[in-house]
């Protein structure tokens, strides 16, 4: 179903019926996406004395419990809350959920025993475009991403230099499909994620960083519209579901 929107004054074409999920989901099994050194999510049936919350064992219906960490287990959204000192919830900070999209595949550099995502390399890619998100695929880009453990696995992060690049340049949302935009163990330092949210001068309470994502190679790059589907947590972060639409006109 093709629709015409307006999104700041401009008319993009988009097909509402080719959605492109770039979301990875929460499974409770133990190759699960997973990171930060915990365990695989659980979701089991609440169980009172005699009464086990599922059809299977004899109740009306299911009712199960979930226990998972956002930023652990799959596809997550988070705010400036997520370093801050003061609470500061993601469902109260993002209030707006569609944004134009460029998605760029990157091959990350090696910088000393590393590997990173630089300024030089967005810029380029970029090719001029001011997008209000930004969705980054990381090469070589295999599926075992959806299933892969990382911890303890030195992931490739952003430059402090790349997010400051793209704070002034004016990206809102950034999206990877990598555990962090930061380096596993960067002593706390958390560089990338201060420099995007501006942590030491205005900080951009509205803008977010979309973590563990999977793009299908079939997605080419190019200019999208993003649906940044929440959960409506009061916490820093919240399981989400990107969807983005291929802008055809």
């Amino acid at each position: 179903m093709k629709t015409t929107i307006t999104h700041h004054s401009k008319t993009f074409q988009i097909d509402l019926s080719q959605p492109l999920d770039i979301s990875i989901p929460l499974r409770a099994e133990k190759d699960n996406v997973n990171a930060w050194y915990i365990g695989p999510p659980t979701i089991e049936p609440v169980k009172n004395e005699d009464w086990i919350g599922s059809v299977k064992s004899g109740a009306d219906v299911n009712f199960n419990n979930i226990y998972f960490n956002p930023h652990a287990h799959g596809t997550h959204t988070e705010c400036i809350g997520h370093i801050t000192e003061e609470f500061h919830s993601i469902n109260n900070n993002l209030k707006q959920f569609i944004f134009t999209a460029e998605l760029i595949s990157v091959a990350p550099e090696n910088y000393f025993k590393d590997t990173v995502i630089s300024k030089k390399q967005i810029e380029s890619l970029l090719k001029g475009q001011t997008p209000e998100a930004l969705v980054i695929r990381t090469l070589p880009n295999t599926k075992d991403k959806r299933s892969r453990q990382y911890s303890e696995s030195n992931w490739t992060y952003l430059t402090e230099e790349a997010m400051v690049f793209l704070r002034e340049l004016g990206v809102q949302h950034v999206l990877i499909d990598l555990p962090s935009v930061d380096r596993e163990h960067d002593g706390g330092k958390l560089l990338a994620h201060k420099a995007f949210w501006d942590y030491d001068g205005e900080r951009r309470m509205h803008c977010t960083i979309t973590e563990f994502i999977y793009v299908k190679n079939k997605i080419k790059d190019g200019s999208y519209m993003l649906n940044l589907q929440i959960a409506p947590f009061e916490n820093d972060a919240t399981p989400s579901k990107p969807i983005l639409y291929e802008v055809i006109g």
